[in-house]
């Protein structure tokens, strides 16, 4: 069955009211067919909405009557081994199924809301292989940095972006060259993801006092080379991590900030020394996805299409990017610079849209941004001495993609927020 045909067949489900095991087996095969990410059932005033999330968007799929979502959370949370009977707290569960002959994992959150409980499932493919580095749109200057980083034995990388940027993705992708037997890896993760053979993966569990903190000093008497703590949240496990860093360890982790240079002012909001941050730090990364343009039907734009402010801002950030990096990327198409919009077609479900993909910036510690950290400024300013030492932006990176029709103007503006001042 293709995705329609089972979205056709859950509306029919739903209306007749009936067989709820087959109405949340179709809601599942339903979102797993599209290529979703989440499945979101959400309670509202008078019917229930359900939305799954495509390429980073949600998209409705159908509605339903109220008195059924009781049975259907109740389906939900026995498949998941939570309580049916507890309705006045948040709960966290796991559905394992396979599908199409793919092993899945479903990780289910409830939440109780006004309308009763929200659901959402989001969906992992066990058979999905952690992409290598060079597949993951990393370019130029950004790929190089990257590289000489993971090659020095110790220091921090910090990869920074907000939730479902697929940062550990990133994270992984580096892990997977570095696994070599002559090396000790140890993950802390919550939850470990994706299981690799040759590292040492821990889960950590906050509420029985097991967290990142507590991981990563363990982890210091376990004799390892190299260390990934699932996220930075708090000033203990940053100190750690320092501390794990000039003591000859490489450490990577995650970080929720909006650019490289906030996440060195996070940091030092932390209460962490600013000396300490340029004699750890190795890079600090920040990524986002933005979709990709359908190649069936994507149209080239006119300069009225595009808008004067847009191309003044283009004008500005490629002015401020390394010639040697325009060369590279885009060469040619500068002398004749088009960029191109959605149109939509049966090939993207009239979207204009297929797929994601990553736009990057990888800030290095120069002598500069190490001046601009001593003095305690801001993280506009560290952003604008990062460019002028030859950073490549998120707006930069995402403005590359778009000469080279990959994705559309729009998508990096709406992820990118200007920072060059």
């Amino acid at each position: 069955m293709t995705a329609k045909e089972v979205i056709e067949a859950l509306k029919d489900l739903v209306y007749k009211g009936d067989n709820i095991q087959k109405i949340c087996d179709y809601m599942i095969l339903g979102a797993v067919l599209w290529g979703s990410s989440d499945i979101h059932i959400e309670p509202l005033n008078s019917f229930v909405r359900l939305r799954y999330r495509v390429d980073g968007e949600l998209r409705e799929v159908l509605e339903y009557q109220n008195f059924l979502h009781s049975w259907i959370v109740a389906r939900l949370k026995i498949l998941s081994d939570l309580k049916i009977d507890e309705t006045r707290i948040p709960q966290d569960g796991r559905i394992s199924q396979t599908i199409d002959g793919n092993p899945l994992d479903l990780r289910i959150s409830t939440l109780p809301t006004v309308h009763w409980e929200k659901v959402v499932m989001r969906i992992v493919d066990k058979t999905k292989k952690i992409p290598t580095l060079d597949t993951l749109w990393i370019e130029g200057k950004n790929f190089r940095l990257i590289k000489e980083a993971i090659e020095l034995p110790n220091g921090i990388i910090l990869n920074s972006g907000p939730t479902g940027s697929w940062k550990t993705a990133t994270l992984y992708s580096i892990l997977t060259i570095l696994n070599q037997v002559d090396v000790n890896i140890m993950t802390f993760e919550d939850p470990v993801e994706i299981q690799v053979d040759g590292i040492n993966q821990s889960q950590v569990k906050p509420d029985i006092g097991y967290s990142f903190a507590n991981g990563l000093r363990t982890a210091l008497r376990q004799d390892p080379d190299i260390i990934m703590v699932g996220e930075i949240r708090d000033k203990e496990t940053v100190d750690i991590a320092i501390e794990a860093s000039l003591t000859g360890h490489l450490v990577l982790s995650t970080i929720h900030t909006n650019s490289a240079a906030e996440t060195i002012t996070r940091v030092l909001n932390m209460g962490v020394q600013p000396f300490l941050l340029p004699a750890s730090f190795n890079i600090i990364i920040a990524q986002r996805l933005v979709r990709k343009l359908c190649p069936h039907c994507k149209k080239a734009l006119s300069l009225n299409e595009i808008g004067n402010t847009t191309l003044a801002n283009i004008k500005n950030s490629l002015s401020l990017t390394p010639k040697e990096e325009l060369q590279e990327r885009v060469g040619e198409k500068l002398k004749n610079p088009t960029f191109y919009g959605p149109v939509g077609c049966p090939q993207c479900d009239n979207l204009g849209y297929k797929g994601r993909m990553w736009i990057f910036e990888v800030l290095e510690i120069t002598a500069g941004v190490k001046a601009m950290i001593l003095q305690g400024q801001s993280a506009f300013n560290i952003n604008k001495q990062a460019i002028l030492d030859g950073m490549i932006s998120l707006e930069q990176d995402g403005i590359m993609k778009a000469l080279n029709g990959e994705t559309s103007l729009e998508e990096v503006y709406s992820v990118a927020r200007s920072q060059n001042g």
